[in-house]
C-alpha cells in the first residue's frame, strides 16, 4: 500500500523557484499602469464635470505614466518583440494575454483624447475615445493583480480575492494625487472624491489580506514588505485626510497629492516584495500544504493554490517548479 503523502522542503530549499522579474520594472510597471489607467477615469470624470484644468492633466498624465510603464515592462523583457510576440494569440482564459491586449486596446484610445484635447480639435471623436479611455483604463487598474494572483507565489495566490481590489485602490488614489498636485483648488473635488474612494479600498483590502490569509499575511505585516506597506498606509491616510479638511490650500493639496502618488508606489513595491519573501521561505509554500492535507484526512474540502488557476495542484498536492508565468 502506498503511504500518503508528506510534505517536506529539502533542505530548506525554496519549494518554488522565486519570480525572476526585476522589482524596479515590474513594481513600477505596476504602479505606472495603475496611475495610466486611473488617470483617463479621472479625466473622464474631470470633463465630465466642466472641470478642463484637471481633465487635461490628467488626460497627459495617462499617457506619459503609460509610456514610461511600457517602457519598464521592454525593459524587464529585454526586447520588444517579446510584447509584440503576446499579441499574436488572443487566450481570454490567460491574465497574461488579456491584460496585452488591454494595453494595446487602451494606449491609442487615452492618446487620442489626450491629442484632441491638446490640439482643440475633433472635440466629439476626443469625448468619444475619452469615455473609452476610462472603461478600459479602469480595468487596467487590475489586470496586473489578476496576473500575478494566477501564479503559484503563495502571499500573492492567496490574495487573489483581495489583490484585485487593492491595486484598483491604490491607482485612484495614485490618481488623485496627482490631480490634487498639478490642478487648480477649484477643480480638485473629483480627485478628493477619488483620494477618499481608492483610500477606502486600498485599506480595506489590506486589512481583510492579513486576517484572512493566517500565516500567509506574515510577508505583508513583516520585513522590507511590512515597512514599506505600513509607511504606504499611513502617508494615504494623512494625504487623503489632509486634502478633505484643508480643499482650498493649494500648497497642502499639492503635499498631499505628492504623498498619495508616493504612498501609491510604496504599496506596488510592498506586495512585489511581500510575494518573493513567501516565494522564497519554504514554509509558506509547505505549511499551507500540510494544513491541506490534515483537513482531507479530516474528510474537510480546503482550496488550495490550485482552486484559482494556480501553478499548485490541490488534488494531488504538487507545486509547479516555475514560481510565476514568465512574460
Amino acid at each position: 500500500m502506498v503511504p500518503k503523502a508528506e510534505f517536506t522542503s529539502y533542505y530548506g530549499k525554496p519549494v518554488l523557484n522565486p519570480p525572476v522579474w526585476k522589482p524596479l520594472d515590474i513594481a513600477g510597471y505596476f504602479f505606472l499602469g495603475g496611475l495610466a489607467g486611473a488617470s483617463s477615469a479621472l479625466a473622464a470624470g474631470a470633463s465630465w464635470t466642466g472641470r478642463p484644468v484637471l481633465a487635461r492633466n490628467a488626460e497627459v498624465a495617462a499617457v506619459g505614466a503609460l509610456g514610461l510603464s511600457m517602457a519598464a515592462l521592454v525593459h524587464d523583457l529585454g526586447r520588444p518583440a517579446r510584447f509584440v510576440n503576446m499579441l499574436r494569440v488572443a487566450k481570454p482564459t490567460s491574465p497574461m494575454s488579456v491584460g496585452s491586449w488591454l494595453l494595446a486596446a487602451y494606449g491609442p484610445m487615452a492618446g487620442a483624447t489626450a491629442l484632441s484635447t491638446l490640439t482643440g480639435r475633433l472635440p466629439r471623436l476626443g469625448r468619444a475615445t475619452g469615455t473609452a479611455a476610462a472603461a478600459l483604463g479602469s480595468a487596467v487598474t487590475t489586470y496586473t493583480a489578476v496576473l500575478i494572483a494566477d501564479t503559484a507565489v503563495p502571499a500573492w495566490h492567496e490574495a487573489h480575492r483581495e489583490l484585485p481590489f487593492l491595486f484598483a485602490g491604490s491607482a485612484a488614489a495614485a490618481a488623485a494625487g496627482l490631480g490634487l498636485l498639478t490642478a487648480p483648488s477649484a477643480e480638485t473635488r473629483p480627485a478628493r472624491v477619488l483620494a477618499l474612494t481608492g483610500t477606502a479600498a486600498e485599506l480595506t483590502a489590506t486589512a481583510l489580506i492579513r486576517r484572512r490569509l493566517g500565516m500567509l499575511a506574515a510577508p505583508y505585516r513583516t520585513g522590507k514588505p511590512g515597512r514599506l506597506l505600513h509607511t504606504a498606509e499611513a502617508l494615504t491616510l494623512a494625504a487623503t485626510a489632509t486634502a478633505l479638511l484643508a480643499p482650498r490650500n493649494r500648497p497642502l493639496n499639492a503635499l498631499a497629492g505628492a504623498a498619495l502618488l508616493t504612498a501609491s508606489a510604496l504599496t506596488r513595491f510592498g506586495v512585489f516584495h511581500a510575494g518573493l519573501a513567501s516565494a522564497r521561505d519554504p514554509k509558506y509554500t509547505v505549511q499551507p500544504q500540510r494544513e491541506r492535507l490534515e483537513a482531507r484526512r479530516r474528510g474537510a474540502v480546503v482550496p488550495g493554490p490550485g482552486s484559482a488557476g494556480g501553478a499548485a495542484e490541490v488534488g494531488q498536492e504538487t507545486v509547479g517548479g516555475g514560481g510565476v508565468e514568465r512574460r
